[in-house]
Order: structure tokens, then sequence, then C-alpha cells
């Protein structure tokens, strides 16, 4: 019984156990073991479908180009799960995971839409012109 004790012991002290997360506190929301590499791998799968779909003097493709080569820089910099969090400033890798899996299924709907094409014209009318209505003065 002693023996039992002592080895529960050695488990719950030892560092690389008390790492281990439980829990990411969001409802529904599971703890993903490997989270380093899933995140990792999305990453570059945003940034490949981006590439493939979205021409490159578009807006959306050049915000979501800029983040993701940002979050991928700071994934390989790092091992450490807490420090990719700090680092990019979105959320636990599992938040990060899910926010890469909803850009993967926007490009695609983006694609389609194609909000940077438009065929009208813009007119800017600046409130503070002088007026030129006589009646106005």
């Amino acid at each position: 019984r002693t023996r039992r004790r002592a080895t529960m012991s050695f488990f719950l002290r030892a560092p690389c156990l008390q790492s281990l997360k439980q829990t990411t506190g969001i409802v529904g929301l599971e703890v993903i073991p490997n989270g380093r590499q899933v995140l990792g791998d999305l990453v570059r799968k945003v940034l490949f479908d981006v590439r493939a779909s979205i021409p490159e003097d578009a807006g959306y493709r050049k915000v979501v180009e800029q983040t993701y080569e940002h979050r991928l820089a700071i994934i390989e910099a790092n091992e450490d799960p807490a420090a990719i969090e700090a680092e990019i400033g979105s959320g636990q890798l599992e938040e990060l995971v899910a926010q890469a899996k909803d850009e993967l299924g926007l490009i695609p709907k983006m694609a389609e839409w194609k909000p940077w094409v438009f065929d009208h014209t813009i007119k800017i009318h600046d409130e503070e012109a002088p007026a030129n209505n006589e009646a106005e003065k």
C-alpha cells in the first residue's frame, strides 16, 4: 500500500505530466493532444488553398496570407504550446485550430463570391466641399 502511494506521488510530481493539458475550459472545445502539429498542418493548408483559389491582388488573400504566415513562423519557432498561444495572442491552440478550420471553409466561398470583383463605380461625396447650389448658401 505504501508503494502504490509513493508511485502515485511520483506521477503527480513528474514535470512532464504536470504540463499535460486536461481541459480547454471552453464548453464543447476538447483538448487536442498534438495541437501544435494539427495547427501547423491546418495553417499550411490555409496558405495553400488561399494561394490556389484567390487572386494575388485580392485584399482577402493578402490579409489571410499575412495572418497565417505569421502564425506559421511562430509555430515553427516554438515547441511549447503555451509559448505559441502567448505569441499569437488569439486564444488556445484548440481555438486557433477552430479558426483555421473556419478559414478553410470560407476560402472556397470567397472564391465563388469574388467580392474583389465589381462592375460599378463608386461616387464619393465630400461633405466638406463647398456647395454649388446658391440656395444652400
